[in-house]
């Protein structure tokens, strides 16, 4: 009886893994030796978090559902931008001119709460100072200069957006701006976690996220909101009332006397509406949860 009850669980977890289900349900990070590594202690007491150390299989926190994930959207914008026109070594990429409009969406989206890169009418950004003012400062209205970019406008780009969420697995996802202000934009650790893999694997976009600050043209310099930036967690930040403190990171730790990268994300963490408040308390679920690696 012993064998046949072995034998189903066997059965059922190879179908899991066939179906593309990379999360561990044993909430176990495993490395690229199959050292286990736990970290049910590790998981934040409130909202949910997703980790992979090396190129071991990723963990995610119990009871995962999908919930607002602010500018962790903008990594699935930078993504895509990055897709269609990658950029190597020291390119910088595509100009455009901002348009009048988009420089009076300025005024507008600040009046509205967003989240906002300064821009002038005819100045001349390139591709890297786009994703750095898109990553960085986290600005809405790039996310929207990038959309309209990208594909033309932005009801295309949230179709291209979802499409290729549902291409990497990201089955509890949906997009429904480029930005993340709209609350109807949601998703789950696990699945943030594998938009923002795929996005390491452009040099740039790892470069960029690690910068503490950018200067650009018309907005000066503008400094990194990402909490722990000068401890080593290089990542995206979100934050409002809606999704709470998010965080999307990746650091260097030593484990098991070997040093990896350990690349998490952290959603909902913090109360109320407080910007600095909400991303220290994501800052915080991402040191307890990288803490919490130690040898099994």
């Amino acid at each position: 009886m012993l064998l046949g009850v072995a034998l189903v669980l066997l059965l059922a977890r190879t179908a899991f893994t066939a179906a593309g289900h990379l999360f561990s349900d044993s909430a176990r990070v495993v490395d690229a030796n199959h050292r286990a590594y736990p970290s049910a202690d590790g998981w934040p007491q409130q909202g949910q978090a997703a980790l992979v150390l090396g190129d071991g299989r990723p963990a995610a926190s119990p009871d995962e559902r999908p919930v607002p994930i602010a500018s962790l959207a903008k990594v699935m914008t930078a993504y895509l931008t990055l897709e269609h026109f990658p950029l190597g070594g020291a390119q910088n990429g595509f100009t455009i001119a901002i348009s009048a409009a988009q420089a009076q969406d300025v005024a507008e989206d600040r009046a509205e709460g967003q989240s906002v890169v300064p821009v002038a009418a005819g100045e001349q950004l390139n591709e890297r100072q786009l994703l750095e003012a898109l990553l960085i400062p986290s600005g809405n209205n790039i996310a929207d200069v990038l959309a309209d970019q990208v594909a033309g406008d932005e009801p295309r780009f949230i179709a291209e957006m979802n499409a290729e969420a549902r291409g990497l697995g990201m089955d509890q996802t949906i997009y429904t701006d480029p930005s993340g202000f709209d609350p109807g934009t949601v998703s789950t650790a696990a699945d943030q976690l594998r938009v923002f893999q795929q996005a390491m694997r452009f040099p740039v976009f790892r470069q960029i996220v690690s910068m503490a600050s950018v200067t650009l043209p018309a907005a000066g310099t503008l400094t990194n909101y990402d909490p722990l930036i000068a401890e080593g967690f290089a990542g995206k930040t979100g934050s409002d009332s809606a999704a709470k403190g998010c965080l999307a990171f990746f650091t260097r730790v030593t484990v098991g006397g070997r040093r990896q990268t350990a690349v998490g994300v952290v959603l909902g963490q913090g109360q109320g509406s407080d910007t600095p408040a909400l991303l220290a308390a994501a800052g915080e679920a991402a040191e307890q949860l990288v803490g919490s690696l130690a040898p099994a």
